[in-house]
């Protein structure tokens, strides 16, 4: 951790991200102690990043729903997830998380003094969980996700599965990460599904409206790229021109004006978010429309009729089901394995992974053709209930 926070401090001097992750934790501990002195005994929630958040936060909601008198303290890792959510109004205190050294893991945990902690999919932070462990401060995971390369169960992995002891109870998302613990003598699960079911399930039954969004779309069908990056715009670059037709909204995973102006490059004639009059009411005579902000991409996915879902030619694949729970097929590029919604969804029919152009064009007219949001959106429906468990649980202990 000690070289991971120097290698970090030595990129901020050029990399903005980098930058926030130092800045964010400087005086960490004051800022911590302004609100929070240990006689709270607040409800901690840690998140990696926004994605993490958005899967975590359905419990978080629920708690504060039906015991609004608890307090609420979240902590990120990364600033892609603390910056957007720094001001979340249901958390009583929103900090970035101290390295996770023997000293700062100690000093947090004596001093914010949970009542538990809650740890989303695959944070594993052993002075943490060690500390916690120490005070007997309940720790959950929920909606974790195991996979038999992890470090936890090769031959060497000794002291990470010690480290996995420090947890009261795992909430995971499939029968394997169940039987991948069990094998492991971890028999404190309970496969409870993914809590993103249930986030998802709710937002498209109360969307947002976005009447700029209506006139742009006007009578014609629409096809919704969310967190694209280049490699996705390229690919989506043909698909428009073949289909003059269909509006094209792009909402890019990075907002940085290089990749915005990368993608105006791409589309000369399409439009920017921020430069449209929010208070014209008629219909926005353009193909593209370019999202150059964040915080929309949950509620564009109501005005379309087939979602693209950006990350496949990179690390992975991005939020499938924001899109489903609408009624959306969804098309997405090659790295789309470690997702079980994903493989879900291909399998019931419902999206289609493609590795170029060509394909993306078969996948496109596969779903003009025959209709599968149905089949999405159903399946989002049969999978929610996760955060019903685990409430009934954590409280239960």
């Amino acid at each position: 951790m000690l070289i991971y926070g120097l290698l970090v401090r030595l990129a901020s001097l050029f990399n903005a991200k980098a930058k926030l992750f130092i800045e964010g934790r400087k005086g960490i501990f004051k800022h911590i102690s302004a609100k929070f002195n240990g006689n709270e005994r607040p409800i901690w929630f840690h998140f990696a990043s926004l994605g993490e958040f958005e899967q975590g936060r359905p419990v978080l909601e629920s708690i504060k729903a039906s015991k609004p008198s608890e307090k609420i303290i979240v902590t990120f890792f990364s600033p892609s997830g603390y910056e957007i959510r720094k001001n979340y109004a249901l958390a009583d205190g929103i900090f970035y998380l101290p390295l996770d050294t023997i000293s700062n893991a100690h000093k947090f945990v004596s001093l914010v003094n949970p009542k538990m902690a809650i740890f989303t999919k695959y944070e594993f932070w052993p002075n943490y969980f060690n500390a916690l462990a120490n005070q007997n401060i309940p720790l959950y995971i929920i909606s974790g996700i195991f996979r038999s390369n992890q470090i936890f169960f090769k031959g060497y992995g000794g002291f990470y599965r010690n480290v996995l002891k420090c947890v009261r109870h795992f909430f995971v998302q499939n029968k394997e990460s169940a039987a991948l613990l069990n094998n492991i003598d971890i028999d404190n699960v309970d496969i409870s599904g993914d809590t993103r079911f249930d986030r998802v399930y709710e937002n498209a039954k109360t969307p947002k409206k976005l009447p700029i969004i209506e006139n742009f779309c006007g009578e014609a069908p629409v096809l919704i790229a969310g967190s694209t990056w280049p490699e996705d715009e390229k690919l989506l670059v043909d698909l428009a021109t073949k289909n003059p037709d269909w509006k094209l909204v792009i909402a890019p995973h990075e907002i940085h004006e290089g990749h915005i102006s990368t993608i105006t490059d791409l589309f000369p004639n399409g439009l920017r978010f921020s430069n449209l009059d929010v208070n014209a009411s008629s219909e926005i005579n353009s193909q593209v429309l370019i999202i150059d902000n964040i915080g929309m991409l949950s509620s564009l996915y109501q005005y379309g009729q087939i979602a693209y879902i950006g990350g496949g030619f990179g690390v992975g694949i991005h939020n499938t089901l924001e899109a489903a729970a609408f009624g959306l097929p969804v098309i997405f590029g090659p790295n789309y394995h470690k997702f079980q919604e994903a493989k879900d969804l291909i399998e019931i029919g419902a999206a289609k992974n493609i590795n170029n152009a060509e394909e993306l064009t078969a996948a496109f007219e596969h779903y003009i053709a025959h209709e599968s949001g149905t089949l999405a959106k159903k399946y989002v429906a049969n999978k929610k209930g996760a955060t019903e468990m685990i409430m009934k649980k954590i409280f239960e202990d």
